[in-house]
């Protein structure tokens, strides 16, 4: 049997924890035909991620109801966070009106636009957003208020969605905790308000996503798929999600090198 990439070996091991709660270091390494300690790294990868438990041994699935802060977040798959971010700005026409929320790959979206941007209007409840866009300039950056969360760092909350509720704009970018068949999903309530206030007020809707994300459940849904308009990855989804997304009449735009 061929041995196995590493992106691949990651793949594998998240499947295996969607059927089963635990998998063990040592059965997965014969299975995979690597060492232990390669798929131990495996295994801390997808921890730092947030996408698996470290257990004695092993792994075991994350909770539906947890994720790192986004300072963890921010450090992981920043080659394809930032292609996506990349490829997100070349959508945006000059003098448009954004609403762009918080999260580590909308945030390699404000750094794009900071440098390609031009005449924008961007409405963000998120600080590195906010501060990505200032650096050059480009944008008009209006700073939702709200409660401040620090593991997020932004803002939440019923004064957030108030806000918000007093602009339209063109396009709206979100992130999301995972992707399934049934809809966007996320794992903290009041991000998931948040985004559902922005996409009211656009007229286009496009979520932000790497693959890691596909076919992730958790806590909150969002929205139903129906519900945007494109999504913006690094690699194309595929089987049931993949149909479900061509259901929906979702786009789909893949960042490639």
């Amino acid at each position: 049997m061929a041995r196995l990439r590493k992106a691949e070996r990651r793949e594998r091991i998240l499947a295996e924890l969607r059927l089963t709660p635990h998998v063990r270091i040592s059965e997965l390494a014969d299975r995979f035909g690597v060492t232990s300690e390669t798929v131990r790294r495996d295994v801390d990868a997808l921890s730092v991620e947030g996408l698996v438990n470290r257990a004695y041994g092993g792994a075991s699935a994350s909770p539906m109801g947890t994720q790192p802060p986004f300072g963890e977040r921010n450090r992981a798959r920043i080659g394809e966070r930032a292609r996506i971010g990349r490829l997100a700005a070349t959508l945006v026409q000059p003098g448009e009106v954004l609403m762009i929320d918080a999260g580590s790959t909308t945030t390699q979206l404000a750094h794009a636009l900071s440098v390609n941007g031009s005449g924008l209007t961007v409405l963000t409840n998120s600080l590195p957003v906010a501060t990505g866009l200032g650096q050059h300039g480009s944008a008009d950056v209006i700073l939702c208020p709200g409660d401040y969360v620090a593991n997020e760092a932004a803002v939440y909350g019923s004064e957030t969605e108030t806000f918000l509720r007093r602009f339209n704009a063109n396009r709206a970018f979100i992130g999301a905790g995972g992707i399934t068949p049934d809809g966007v999903m996320d794992v903290n309530r009041a991000a998931s308000a948040v985004k559902r206030t922005m996409l009211g007020q656009a007229e286009k809707v496009y979520v932000l996503a790497d693959h890691s994300k596909f076919n992730q459940r958790l806590l909150s849904l969002v929205v139903a798929l129906p519900a945007i308009d494109a999504l913006i990855v690094d690699e194309a989804p595929a089987g049931e999600l993949a149909r479900a997304l061509d259901e929906a009449g979702v786009a789909i735009h893949v960042a490639v090198d």
